[in-house]
């Protein structure tokens, strides 16, 4: 299982064993991080999972698809490093990967 550490908008820290073939998003709500809405259940047609991957680790999250790319278009917060948490399958090149959560979801 592969280390992700999660970090809310105040700098608080939760790391986790999160399972391969499991979302980012539901590896988040399965272990209770704070900043995760997933108010659609991983749809892809909210925004609510917002997340920001660095650039060191935009291979291992991969690439946005048009669907995707249309619920980030939503976000004000939105930057080049902006993924829905819930479009991104865990898998164990991302051991290691720290994620950065946003102020507020919406």
């Amino acid at each position: 299982m592969p280390t992700i550490t999660l970090i809310e908008f105040n700098g608080r820290e939760h790391q986790i064993e999160a399972e391969t073939g499991k979302s980012l998003m539901q590896n988040a709500m399965d272990n209770m991080v704070p900043g995760i809405d997933a108010d659609c259940g991983g749809a892809c047609a909210c925004g609510t999972c917002h997340c920001f991957i660095s650039d060191d680790w935009h291979e291992a999250a991969g690439s946005t698809d048009a669907m995707e790319e249309s619920m980030l278009g939503m976000r004000p917060d939105r930057d080049d490093s902006s993924r829905l948490s819930c479009q991104i399958d865990v898998s164990e090149a991302m051991n290691g990967m720290v994620v950065r959560l946003p102020e507020f979801q919406m």
